[in-house]
C-alpha cells in the first residue's frame, strides 16, 4: 500500500518537462520547466548549462516541487548582452525567471559558478527568494592552485590529457568518471561568466543577503577542505545556515551524486517556514 500511494503522490506531482522562453528588455533566457509545488530553481556551473541536471530536477520534482532551470545567456535560445556584464545582470535574468513564474518567492540552488548566481540575487531581489542553496561552492579563499586547476579543466583550447588530469583533481571524486566533463563547456558562455564574476565585489555577494542557506559540499571537494566546512556557520550562525556534506563527491558534486543532492535539497526545502 505505501508504495502504491508513492507511486500515486510522484504521478500527482508530475508535469511533463517543458521549454519555454522568457523575455525581458533585450535578453530571452530558455527556461526548462517541470513538477508542481514551491518553486526551486537550478542554476548550472561555469560555462555549463543545466541539461545535465535532469537527474537531480527529475528526483526533487517528482518529490512535490516546480523546478525551473534558466539556460544562461549564450547557450540554446537563451540570448542576451554578452559585454561588461556583472553577476547582477545574471540575478536580474533569474529574477525575471521567478516574477514570470508568479507564485512568490524561490528557493534558489547554485551549482559551483550558479552559486554566485544565486547569492546575487537574494542581495538584489530579496522578496523573490525564499532561501539559498550553495552546491559546491568555493571557500571564501580559494587555494590559487585549485582555482589554476579549475581554469585548465574547464578550458576547452587546453590538451584533452591535461583536462583529464584537472578534472580529477579538483571536480571527481576517485572512482567517478569525469570524461563527460570534457565535453559541455561552452567557450562564450565561460568567458562572458568569469568577466561577471570578477567585475563583482566579492562583499556585494558573498552575504546573500539574509536568506536561509544550505551549503551543499563534496566530501572531496578541494575548493572545500574540511578546514573551511563550517566557514559560513561561523560567520553567519547555525540558525541560518546548515551544511550537509556529500560523501565520494568533489566539485561536481550534483553530477556525481545526483541522488544525494536532490534528497538533500528536498529535505531542506521541507523544512523551511511556510
Amino acid at each position: 500500500m505505501l508504495l502504491l500511494f508513492v507511486l500515486a503522490l510522484a504521478a500527482a506531482n508530475a508535469q511533463p518537462r517543458t521549454r519555454e522562453v522568457i523575455h525581458r528588455d533585450d535578453v530571452a533566457i530558455e527556461v526548462i520547466s517541470e513538477g508542481r509545488g514551491p518553486v526551486i530553481i537550478l542554476l548550472p556551473s561555469l560555462g555549463r548549462d543545466s541539461e545535465e541536471f535532469d537527474p537531480a530536477a527529475e528526483r526533487i520534482a517528482a518529490a512535490g516541487f516546480r523546478v525551473l532551470r534558466p539556460q544562461p545567456r549564450g547557450y540554446g535560445s537563451s540570448v542576451g548582452p554578452m559585454q561588461n556584464l556583472t553577476l547582477h545582470d545574471f540575478a536580474r535574468d533569474v529574477a525575471a525567471v521567478i516574477q514570470h513564474e508568479n507564485s512568490g518567492p524561490a528557493i534558489l540552488a547554485g551549482h559551483a559558478f550558479g552559486h554566485f548566481v544565486a547569492k546575487m540575487t537574494s542581495v538584489d531581489f530579496p522578496d523573490l527568494v525564499r532561501a539559498v542553496i550553495l552546491i559546491g561552492a568555493a571557500q571564501k579563499q580559494p587555494n590559487p592552485e585549485v582555482q589554476k586547476s579549475v581554469s585548465i579543466a574547464t578550458d576547452p583550447t587546453q590538451p584533452e590529457a591535461e583536462r583529464l588530469k584537472h578534472l580529477k583533481l579538483v571536480f571527481f571524486a576517485p572512482g567517478n568518471d569525469p570524461k563527460p566533463w570534457l565535453t559541455g563547456f561552452h567557450t562564450d558562455v565561460r568567458a562572458v561568466e568569469m568577466i561577471a564574476r570578477d567585475a563583482t565585489p566579492q562583499q556585494e555577494y558573498w552575504a546573500a543577503g539574509n536568506a536561509p542557506i544550505l551549503d551543499i559540499q563534496g566530501a572531496s571537494d578541494p575548493y572545500r577542505p574540511k578546514s573551511s566546512s563550517n566557514e559560513l556557520v561561523t560567520e553567519f550562525g547555525a540558525r541560518r545556515v546548515s551544511v550537509v556534506i556529500i560523501p565520494h563527491a568533489a566539485h561536481a558534486v550534483i553530477v556525481e551524486q545526483p541522488r544525494q543532492v536532490a534528497d538533500a535539497i528536498v529535505k531542506y526545502a521541507r523544512a523551511l517556514p511556510k
